[in-house]
């Protein structure tokens, strides 16, 4: 069975989406990026929609009629601002080291209102929670934690001085909410993949703990924070709150996550207020 027809696998959701969203796509121009093998950018294809790969290693990249271009996140996308209708980074994001400028760069190459679809190993389902409460691994009595032996997945020195880490920077949906909307996107959808079966058996012990100290938590930071009016604080740490307590997500085994330009990253600091005092302030 390929990959884009197993449930169990990570593409056959992005292969869904794509799907039901072949009329929004279709004579579109879309990013592939890490394109990988290219089972992406074909099926970008095959709903009428341009595909555009990059990788850092577009070696591994294999469909025919395709050309994958090498492309780091660091340097950045060889691609005009404004030029995508959107961006797909599947299973990407946990392998970049500075996630922040990586959504600053998808945001500079997508149009207004373009759309970019994440996707990452689920960092916030109560696996993973407890996973990392136990030994900071990704997946407790199994896996490692992030190490120089395991998290180097590979060094080709004679292609790149890059080097493309495993797993080291795995993000939850929290992280990633903050780090896109200081990026200028918004949560636009929040697409449920597929069930772990351990979260799901775990979820009946730790969710009313989880409920009720995310709840105590908005409730006293909407005391807080005067710098915001409620109507504010309220849709902010409203979101939050549904985010931490949405069962799909502390389930979920991928977190699939639809952002939406909202803003020019360079925008986004005009509507920042400090926290701390000023320079020069006393």
């Amino acid at each position: 069975m390929n990959y884009e027809d197993n449930p169990k696998s990570i593409k056959f959701y992005v292969k869904r989406f794509l799907i039901n969203n072949k009329d929004r796509f279709t004579g579109k121009k879309i990013v592939d990026f890490p394109a990988g093998n290219g089972i992406t950018s074909r099926l970008i294809k095959e709903i009428g929609a341009t595909p555009y790969p990059f990788d850092l290693f577009p070696e591994y990249f294999n469909i025919e009629g395709l050309k994958c271009r090498r492309a780091n996140i660091t340097s950045g996308i060889p691609l005009e601002q404004n030029f995508a209708d959107a961006v797909i980074c599947q299973e990407g994001i946990e392998h970049f080291a500075d996630q922040f400028n990586a959504l600053k760069e998808f945001n500079r190459i997508l149009k207004p209102g373009g759309i970019l679809l994440v996707t990452t190993p689920n960092y916030s389902n109560i696996r993973a929670k407890l996973s990392y409460l136990l030994s900071e691994s990704e997946r407790f009595n199994s896996i490692m934690a992030p190490n120089e032996l395991d998290s180097v997945w590979m060094s080709k020195q004679d292609i790149t001085d890059e080097i493309y880490f495993g797993h080291i920077f795995l993000i939850g949906i929290q992280k990633l909410r903050v780090l896109a909307r200081l990026a200028g996107f918004k949560i636009k959808k929040v697409h449920f993949t597929r069930a772990k079966s351990t979260s799901v058996l775990l979820l009946p012990f730790f969710y009313p703990f989880i409920y009720f100290s995310n709840w105590i938590a908005f409730r006293k930071n909407l005391r807080k924070n005067k710098n915001y009016d409620e109507k504010i604080k309220r849709e902010v740490y409203g979101e939050i709150f549904k985010l931490a307590t949405n069962i799909k997500i502390l389930t979920g085994g991928d977190l699939m996550v639809e952002f939406e330009k909202e803003k020019e990253s360079a925008e986004i600091g005009k509507f920042l207020k400090s926290q701390h005092k000023e320079f020069g302030v006393t």
